[in-house]
């Protein structure tokens, strides 16, 4: 890899960005793609199908034969409510390669005994979040029904772009959530990118089964192309 590649790319990695190193196996020649710039690529549907699967891969195109390697920020989840749910959601997601946060000001709730080996952060969101760097990596859920606590963590979630916002609640409960969001100056867009009720819809009842919903959820809306995932929803 030439210097001027490697600079370039530990700049995206630092900015938690991603991008992908584009190598031609027969010539050695290389050239590193953007994220930001894929739209533009001529192999831009193999770099999105790539980078969703967050997978490196040998591919044919124009001719040639690529190896596209692939270089993606770490996943992260951040979980607001220590609740029941999340007891079972933070340990199901270690175990699929997210970096877990769990954020509840409520002490009792928001204890090393009851989430042994999780980060914690007993804070309110404003305090809490901003330290975090929440970013378009990261997956957002907001489950403590506690408006005072979900509204300004969900508000911070629009502003950060996450790629997957959800928060527990029934429809009747979410839309009295949407007034209140508005009214705190959040836009329709915003209010309909909230998965709620979160999580797909599998008949889940116990906490356990609920935590797999919600990552079966995430997974969809990280793994799967538009059209598939309005399929799955």
């Amino acid at each position: 890899m030439k210097l001027e590649i490697l600079h370039e790319l530990n700049a995206e990695r630092a900015a938690r960005r991603a991008a992908i190193l584009v190598t031609d196996t027969e010539n050695g020649e290389q050239r590193l793609v953007k994220a930001a710039d894929f739209a533009k690529d001529p192999l831009r549907a193999e770099l999105d199908k790539q980078l969703r699967m967050g997978k490196s891969a040998n591919v044919e195109a124009g001719g040639k034969k690529l190896f596209l390697n692939v270089y993606a920020p770490t996943a992260k989840l951040v979980i607001v409510g220590a609740v029941h749910i999340s007891q079972a959601l933070a340990p199901l997601a270690r175990s699929l390669g997210y970096d877990v946060t769990v954020v509840d000001p409520r002490t009792a709730f928001a204890s090393p005994e009851r989430f042994p080996d999780i980060p914690l952060v007993a804070e309110w969101p404003d305090t809490a979040l901003p330290p975090l760097n929440v970013d378009a990596y990261t997956a957002f859920v907001a489950v403590t029904h506690d408006p005072k606590i979900d509204d300004p963590a969900l508000l911070h979630a629009f502003e950060r772009n996450c790629f997957y916002i959800g928060a527990l609640g029934s429809r009747k409960t979410h839309a009295k959530r949407g007034d209140r969001l508005r009214a705190q100056g959040a836009r329709d867009t915003d209010i309909a990118r909230i998965h709620a009720p979160i999580g797909l819809a599998i008949g889940a009842v116990s906490p356990s089964e609920i935590a797999v919903s919600i990552m079966a959820e995430i997974t969809a809306v990280l793994r799967l192309p538009p059209k598939e995932k309005e399929e799955a929803a």
